[in-house]
């Protein structure tokens, strides 16, 4: 039995839409989809199916708390940790749960596609200390990608998954794992809010067993919809440091490196990005003269994103010190 699990926050016509793609492609086989609700505006979602069993949380308690609480309840032997900004496409999730299932694998995903078709990362590999967290850091983030290309360092990502393809950690948007991978290691760690919450679940599974994409499967993610629509954020990806979204992006990242790497690789990441605030600043004003433009038109977002990491700074000796916290920055 598989047990669908959805996180719903403010993403009600969404969440239906999800749900509406799923039915028509697992009635062949035992499932339960169960909606856990971090804003209270998803009771109507029984109404789609009788086969949707609603949890309210009660408080908004991220992706972690909830998926958790969705887990608890579950009486499938798979998991699957799904985006109410997905939609399935033809029967993806039934096979993904056949080929799981049959398998030696722990954990898989799909092949992520934008709403045009196009390929979205779906599953990627650890870089050691997170590094990689360094790149949207502006201007210093890019001359790192750069000496990245000509030392020919491995892409952490995979860009077009192959048939099955062995990964590190899997996109949250779909994260199929057995319950007994699970009772190993654990389930999701309840300090993060939301943002790398399935890196560190990752890393805890690959002791595990092994993970992977299939990448002959496929399903819509409409990237960053709920929480953008949420908080009337326009910006999809995960490059924007400069408001409430980019903080929790810089504390969940770092959150997770302290975890899986140590205090060292944290502060390191830390300075970085402390050090890009100064480049950041430097380095557009000459950009902006150098092209004739207005020197002072990046510094508005030189200074949220200095507000961001003095924030990270007040937070760095309670993440040091890795004991239980709740980092909600929403």
């Amino acid at each position: 039995m598989l047990s669908i699990i959805i996180v719903n926050y403010n993403s009600l016509s969404l969440i239906q839409n999800c749900i509406a793609s799923i039915l028509p492609h697992i009635s062949d086989f035992d499932y339960e989809i169960i909606v856990v609700d971090n804003s209270g505006d998803a009771q109507e979602i029984v109404k789609v199916s009788g086969n949707v069993k609603y949890i309210s949380m009660h408080y908004n308690s991220g992706f972690a708390r909830a998926n958790n609480v969705g887990m608890r309840q579950a009486k499938g032997d798979c998991f699957l940790l799904l985006n109410p900004d997905t939609l399935a496409l033809d029967n993806s999730i039934t096979e993904c749960y056949r080929q799981l299932t049959s398998s030696d694998f722990i954990a898989a995903g799909v092949q992520q596609l934008n709403a045009d078709g196009s390929k979205q990362i779906s599953g990627n590999f650890f870089m050691k200390g997170g590094i990689n967290h360094l790149l949207p850091v502006p201007y210093w983030g890019g001359f790192l990608r750069w000496l990245g290309y000509q030392s020919k360092t491995k892409v952490p990502n995979v860009a077009s998954a192959k048939s099955i393809e062995e990964v590190d950690w899997i996109s949250g948007a779909f994260l199929m794992v057995k319950r007994e991978a699970v009772e190993k290691a654990g389930m999701l760690d309840e300090d993060f809010f939301l943002y790398a919450e399935e890196v560190e679940w990752c890393n805890r599974l690959r002791k595990v067993g092994k993970l992977c994409i299939f990448g002959d499967l496929r399903i819509v993610h409409l990237e960053g919809q709920t929480i953008n629509k949420a908080n009337n954020i326009e910006e999809k990806g995960y490059y924007n440091l400069y408001d409430k979204k980019g903080l929790q992006l810089m504390v969940s990242n770092h959150l997770r490196v302290r975890k899986q790497y140590g205090v060292f690789w944290f502060l390191f990441l830390l300075l970085n990005y402390t050090w890009g605030v100064f480049i950041f600043l430097i380095a557009s004003t000459l950009h902006h003269l150098f092209t004739v433009r207005n020197p002072f038109k990046d510094w508005k977002r030189v200074g949220a994103f200095a507000k961001n990491v003095f924030r990270l700074w007040i937070l760095t000796p309670t993440i040091i010190q890795n004991k239980p916290h709740f980092y909600k920055m929403f």
